[in-house]
């Protein structure tokens, strides 16, 4: 079973590496006593993120994320990185692949099944919905410094 390694952290920061994104599907989550799901690896809490959730998911061909699942809060968006398949949202069901990038909110009853004759490999952010404001806005949000670049 694969393990997420710790690159460097401090006082600011953490850096992970869960491995190539070939080798997500090395990774295993245990879900309880009796179900482990092979090809997923949650990494918020291992760089200590404060205000989302962010997993990776590898899918085998012909392979579904197994349940439809909603959310009590948290809203979700679903990056499609490698490969191709099929989302499902409140019985929807669209084509995704390489670049899709798909938002769902809490109650949207969600699966995603592989298609493809390849892996395919996704990224998930999790998030509390409703929670960004306009001050939020990535313009208004961040401070360019005025320090140079040191490499």
């Amino acid at each position: 079973m694969k393990q997420i390694e710790t690159i460097k952290s401090g006082n600011n920061y953490c850096a992970v590496n869960v491995g190539k994104v070939n080798e997500i599907i090395e990774h295993e989550l245990p879900m309880g006593p009796d179900f482990t799901l092979k090809g997923k690896v949650f990494v918020g809490q291992a760089v200590g993120a404060t205000g989302s959730e962010l997993s990776f998911q590898t899918l085998m061909p012909g392979q579904d994320s197994g349940f439809l699942h909603t959310h009590k809060t948290h809203e979700e968006l679903y990056i499609i990185l490698k490969g191709e398949g099929q989302y499902q949202v409140d019985g929807e069901i669209f084509p995704v692949s390489e670049g899709t990038v798909i938002r769902v909110s809490p109650d949207g009853k969600r699966a995603l099944k592989n298609t493809g004759s390849e892996n395919l490999t996704m990224l998930c952010i999790q998030y509390k919905a409703n929670a960004f404001t306009e001050a939020d806005s990535p313009m208004t949000d961040g401070n360019i410094l005025q320090e140079e670049l040191k490499w």
